[in-house]
């Protein structure tokens, strides 16, 4: 059961929609299911012997305004709180006598018209749809004073969480007032009329979350915005100090022809410019050398700081794993780095990472707040990512972004049972929604690579791959062995054994390093987890394809890896994202 708040000045005006027909003819039977003494003249069932709704509604806009004109200028300016109610797909249908009674715990609990109060504010609910019903209050109580409602949506919500347990309605994660504004019902109706598949403010939303992935310092964070195509209006301070800064969609106006302007503050709480100076404050981390040493120098930029962030992830895992609440830094980290993926992914995965990002968002706010904990390898890692620009899906490109979706899979799973032990439901709900679409991400970036790689420890000679088997079989615990246990599944990570003892490692040490670097109890695919892991230890090849040959036999182990091809980065014109969408702008180099 979700509630809506919202203030207005138009008492009529208001009546007028929720009695018509609906912006699309989807009001139907409107009537009243409740109100404040039960006897409130109802627009929708008039049973007088001549009904004439018009007048019906004008005598029940009057009885509602009754104590706002009697205060005169002591009522305030926005006398209309309108609370929607709305039921969860899939819940049953509920009476009329239901919605009442949820109408008046509602106004109770938020303060508007306390049980047995007699001056409470004037209220009605009104019923157009089977699903949802309209609170409608006038801010003046019968002594001619302002009702109090602080917190008045926080008590909404938990008042609906209470009564969803009692009706046996679809129980909703309960927030702890750090998501984002939702849109408004105008907003929402705005992006429907001028065909937009979402409203301004979430695309303003990820746009500014996007500039802020891996910013070094506040004015690369607005030059990003520049870029890409927000408008930009900074708020000041007489001393000439920016205080503040609102954002608009280029071409989206009011009724009047102006911007329509949305200050960070309103986008997230961790938008506004204050929030954002802090994230900035630490800076990145100096990154003295390129990241050659996460890489060979035949490989692209992109697929070099993939690599490279997969390590930082990995740490970041760590200290998640450590349910310490030093971790809540290393969300936001993760949030910004999953941003920089999402933002130069190729093309087959764009969309499930953006979705990942989009979702996972939620999961970097909580009350929860790290005093020591550093995030410049992750800020760093994201900023590296967006420097080196769009990836290929292919190659070393592809493969990289598959190893390190990998690890950010376990990353998000990790997440939902850091805020889970916390109880931050809504948080843990979006760290699992994120990890969902990074693994659909994920088996598409590593489909190419890794059936290569099964196809290499196929061809190994029988007593070399049995030998890798026996290994395998070896250094996995119980439960992972069991899931290997078809000599088919361990194919890949044969092959890739194989490639890691000819560079010159102990296949034994190696795989033994990569199975205690952190849990594999929450991995979809242990084999998987383990190839990628193996991979970035010894440094080879991502895609299988970029080494000149296939594991071989041999009584001595060559001093060198395998040659690897190089792998241009310039994006072609197919695989470059529109650039009519601020968050599909070509990221800054």
């Amino acid at each position: 059961m979700v509630p809506d708040i919202g203030r207005g000045s138009r008492t009529h005006g208001l009546l007028v929609y929720l009695y018509g027909p609906g912006r699309r003819e989807e009001h139907t039977d409107a009537h009243l299911v409740g109100s404040w003494d039960g006897f409130a003249p109802d627009p929708g069932r008039d049973t007088s012997p001549d009904p004439d709704p018009k007048a019906t509604l004008a005598r029940l806009t009057a009885a509602l305004d009754l104590r706002v004109k009697q205060a005169g200028d002591r009522a305030p300016a926005k006398h209309v709180w309108h609370c929607s109610v709305r039921t969860a797909p899939g819940d049953r249908r509920l009476s009329d006598e239901e919605w009442n009674a949820v109408a008046q715990r509602i106004v109770h609990a938020t303060g508007i018209a306390p049980d047995g109060d007699p001056d409470g504010c004037r209220w009605i609910a009104v019923r157009h749809a089977e699903d949802h019903i309209h609170i409608v209050a006038t801010l003046v109580r019968g002594d001619l004073r302002n009702p109090r409602l602080n917190y008045d949506f926080n008590k909404a919500q938990a008042t609906c969480r209470r009564i969803e347990k009692e009706m046996g309605l679809r129980r909703l994660n309960a927030g702890d007032g750090t998501a984002a504004k939702n849109p408004t019902s105008a907003e929402k109706f705005k992006a429907e009329r001028t065909g937009r598949p979402e409203t301004s403010r979430e695309t303003l939303r990820e746009a500014v979350r996007q500039a802020l992935a891996g910013a070094d310092d506040e004015k690369e964070f607005f030059t990003r915005l520049h870029e890409a195509g927000l408008r930009v209006n900074m708020r000041h301070a007489p001393s000439g100090d920016a205080l503040g800064y609102n954002v608009a969609l280029p071409g989206d106006r009011n009724r009047h022809g102006e911007p329509v302007w949305y200050p960070g503050s309103k986008l997230a709480p961790d938008l506004s410019l204050p929030k954002i100076r802090l994230r900035l404050a630490d800076g990145t981390a100096e990154r003295t050398t390129p990241s050659t040493a996460d890489g060979r120098p035949a490989w692209s930029p992109p697929a070099r700081e993939r690599r490279h962030a997969t390590g930082i992830a990995e740490r970041a895992a760590v200290l998640l794993d450590s349910d310490d609440d030093e971790a809540a830094a290393q969300l936001v980290g993760v949030g910004e780095l999953l941003d920089a993926v999402a933002q130069t992914s190729p093309a087959a995965t764009h969309a499930e990472l953006g979705a990942a990002a989009k979702v996972f968002e939620r999961a970097t706010r909580s009350h929860v707040r790290a005093e020591r904990a550093d995030s410049r390898a992750l800020r760093t890692a994201a900023r590296g990512i967006i420097q080196a620009g769009s990836a290929l899906g292919r190659g070393e490109d592809g493969g990289t972004t598959a190893m390190l979706l990998s690890t950010l899979v376990l990353i998000a799973l990790a997440a939902a049972h850091w805020h889970s032990a916390r109880g931050h439901a809504q948080q843990a709900h979006a760290s699992r929604q994120a990890a969902e679409h990074l693994r659909a991400a994920y088996h598409q970036a590593a489909a190419a690579p890794i059936r290569a790689l099964r196809d290499q420890g196929r061809a190994l000679p029988e007593a070399e791959r049995r030998t890798y088997e026996a290994t395998i079989r070896a250094a996995l615990p119980n439960e992972e062995r069991r899931a290997t246990s078809s000599s088919t599944k361990t194919d890949a990570l044969a092959a890739t054994l194989a490639q890691a003892e000819q560079a010159g490692h102990d296949p034994k040490a190696l795989l033994q390093q990569a199975i205690d670097m952190r849990e594999l109890d929450t991995a979809e695919n242990t084999n998987d987890v383990l190839v990628w892991r193996l991979r970035r230890l010894a440094h080879l090849p991502a895609h299988p394809g970029e080494a000149t040959r296939r594991p071989q036999a041999s009584t001595s182990r060559p001093k060198t890896a395998a040659n690897h091809t190089i792998n241009r980065t310039a994006p072609t014109a197919a695989s470059r994202p529109a650039a009519s969408d601020p968050r599909n702008r070509p990221p800054r180099r």
